[in-house]
């Protein structure tokens, strides 16, 4: 006959606390380790919330942003050594903040566009009738030659002795002007510019003026020095 095992009281009590220690222990190990991996990934995102900020910094920056960055690298430091003291993979944020945004080389200035080359303006020609309504035609012709022909001579008001003024000849050409309604002649030296080819002073169209006129409509006008 066949003999059959049989525990005691004792023995079955103790056999029981050992599986329920070995449980317990085997749950402990397991909230351990849930705990460690809740506080890691904390960690990280604390660590890549701060990369990222400083990446918004440099982005956009303004007068506090670098002492705001450099704060805020102070912290990351700070979250790596918590990393490594409690048995986490150190630095695993993104790397966001090792290295400033790639930046675009600037573009190179271009010089400002020259202005069209403006052409020289052209000689300003007098008028063919020397200018001023009292002119005619002509030009500063050679000493004793006739010119301006056909002008038309009045007084510029002027005072002083006899002179002319002239937009065609230089200050210091002589020149005889005639009234042809009289013959009457005076010879004066240009002595400023007007805008006809003759303008007598006062002295110098008394000389050769008809009573009450102020004008000379048939004049000649020659170069004489």
């Amino acid at each position: 006959m066949s003999r059959k095992k049989t525990l005691t009281g004792k023995k079955k009590i103790a056999l029981l606390v050992g599986a329920a220690t070995v449980v317990g222990g085997g749950a402990f190990a397991m909230t351990g380790t849930s705990q460690a991996s809740v506080a890691c990934d904390g960690l990280v995102t604390a660590l890549q919330n701060n990369e990222r900020f400083i990446a918004d910094q440099r982005a956009t920056p303004d007068a506090q942003s670098e002492a705001r960055i450099a704060n805020r690298q102070a912290v990351i430091e700070e979250i790596k050594r918590k990393q490594a003291a409690s048995g986490c993979e150190v630095g695993t944020g993104g790397g966001e903040a090792a290295q400033p945004p790639a930046q675009q080389p600037p573009a190179q200035e271009q010089p400002p566009a020259e202005p069209p080359a403006q052409a020289p303006p052209a000689e300003e020609q007098p008028p063919a009738n020397g200018g001023g309504e009292e002119a005619g035609g002509g030009d500063a012709g050679a000493v004793g030659e006739v010119v301006c022909a056909g002008s038309t001579v009045t007084l510029s008001g002027e005072a002083g002795e006899p002179a002319a003024s002239s937009n065609q000849f230089p200050v210091g050409t002589t020149l005889k002007v005639t009234n042809l309604d009289n013959n009457k002649s005076t010879t004066v030296k240009v002595a400023s510019t007007s805008g006809s080819c003759a303008l007598l002073n006062n002295a110098a169209f008394e000389q050769v003026r008809e009573p009450g006129k102020f004008l000379i409509r048939k004049a000649r006008i020659e170069r004489v020095g």
